[in-house]
């Protein structure tokens, strides 16, 4: 069995965090930015932010209701899965503004339904 919300939180704040930090990684390192990173740095960091805090919601509700150890494990997969979507795409890591929002709004609606 596949525990879509899990996999949905874990992607929301892997993504929100890519999209939160990528601006002054890209800056120090030299990377490229696309537009919205360039010209409205606000938005990424709100939208990552945005993503970051409805995973953070989800794994408290899931600690709250029980499953102590998928509520831990949401932000340090979250973590992790930031780092590789950074590390290894490094300019794909833009991508993350296609991923991230969707599979917050996803999670909400796996959450509440």
């Amino acid at each position: 069995m596949v525990d879509v919300g899990f996999l949905l939180a874990v992607g929301a704040f892997g993504w929100g965090l890519s999209l939160a930090g990528y601006r002054g990684l890209a800056a120090r390192r030299g990377w490229p930015m696309g537009v919205w990173q360039a010209d409205w740095p606000a938005m990424p960091m709100a939208l990552g932010i945005m993503c970051v805090l409805m995973a953070l919601l989800f794994s408290l509700a899931r600690g709250y209701g029980g499953y102590i150890v998928s509520a831990w494990a949401i932000p340090i997969f979250g973590v992790a899965w930031a780092v590789f979507w950074i590390g290894f795409l490094r300019v794909g890591a833009q991508s993350a503004l296609l991923f991230g929002p969707p599979s917050a709004l996803l999670l909400l609606a796996n959450w509440l339904g």
